[in-house]
């Protein structure tokens, strides 16, 4: 693509170079232009800049895309559970240990090896030769409703929605403890973990991160099923969060849970499930509201957790110590 010119109007004291081209050029993406300053293409008096540089008015700034490289990845036939599917997108209920894009210690099971397959060449060069069509994404162990692009026109809308936060995020967890309000609202901010690098921690200095959460079933004192609607995209916002607030997430041992002896089955991941995700389509502008059913093992596990918590709940204990040949 050949280089384009951007002359920073008079009077902008100072603004981040990633916002002044973002603000200028709507038509393209957060995604591109941030590929574009990776790769050393956005220059000022010839001198390549990053993203977080201030730009002043009087500025001359020259940017241009890298070449979209076709992916050497192999295409993998691997059984996908698509929610909904047409020319510009399709949206995928991701199972459990399937990591989205490849990276350094992955195999060939990820969602983009699936996705070059049952896609063959129709997904959106913007996300590079390793992440192709892939417009947000979830933890390997998390499940639930993902988007995919198929053009670059659908790849730019998709991404503008979740960058302007104009889409709707639902999430079901089970998590450690019962809270002992219906409802609430987390409002702390999240930055990684300053001596952990792989967590994230809420704290002072962190980006702004919002997360609303519901009470559902109760399994007697031992959980509860949450609903989560998540207002930013954080990474690990959800995990962190309910740990925020002493509720952390069934199998979650990085983010503070334990397992429990009084439940016969223990989570095999952390039970998080992706529920629902509405936004408008791409090109039509129609609203999608796609939704994604329950996994087997959550369901096994919520199974699981009412039979231990009617056993385990405060009224049979009474019973019990009452009448002990009742509980023999």
């Amino acid at each position: 693509m050949p280089l384009q010119t951007y002359l920073v109007p008079e009077g902008i004291r100072a603004l981040r170079a990633d916002r002044a081209l973002a603000l200028a050029f709507p038509e393209h993406s957060r995604t591109a232009l941030q590929r574009a300053f990776d790769a050393g293409h956005v220059t000022r008096g010839g001198v390549a800049i990053t993203r977080d540089q201030p730009v002043r008015g009087g500025d001359r700034i020259e940017f241009g895309f890298p070449d979209v490289v076709p992916a050497e990845l192999r295409a993998v036939d691997i059984p996908l559970d698509v929610l909904f599917e047409d020319r510009h997108m399709l949206a995928v209920n991701k199972a459990s240990g399937m990591i989205v894009h490849p990276g350094v210690a992955t195999g060939e099971d990820t969602l983009v090896h699936a996705l070059l397959a049952h896609c063959a060449d129709s997904l959106s060069g913007i996300g590079g030769v390793e992440r192709p069509g892939i417009v947000h994404r979830l933890d390997k162990e998390t499940t639930g409703v993902i988007v995919v692009a198929k053009t670059d026109r659908a790849h730019r809308a998709l991404a503008d929605q979740f960058a302007t936060r104009s889409l709707r995020k639902e999430y079901v967890a089970l998590v450690a403890g019962v809270p002992p309000l219906l409802s609430g609202t987390i409002n702390r901010g999240i930055a990684r973990h300053p001596t952990h690098r792989h967590r994230m921690t809420v704290g002072e200095g962190g980006k702004p991160a919002r997360t609303d959460w519901e009470r559902g079933e109760v399994f007697g004192e031992m959980a509860a099923l949450l609903r989560c609607q998540i207002f930013t995209g954080r990474t690990h916002q959800i995990r962190v969060h309910l740990k925020s607030i002493g509720h952390p997430i069934l199998g979650d041992l990085v983010y503070g849970w334990k397992p429990d002896p009084r439940l016969a089955r223990q989570p095999e991941r952390v039970m998080l499930h992706a529920a629902r995700l509405v936004l408008s389509h791409p090109i039509s502008g129609k609203e999608l509201d796609l939704r994604a059913p329950l996994p087997e093992d959550f369901e096994l596990l919520m199974k699981a957790l009412r039979k231990a918590g009617r056993a385990n709940s405060p009224l049979k204990k009474r019973n019990q110590r009452a009448n002990p040949r009742q509980g023999a």
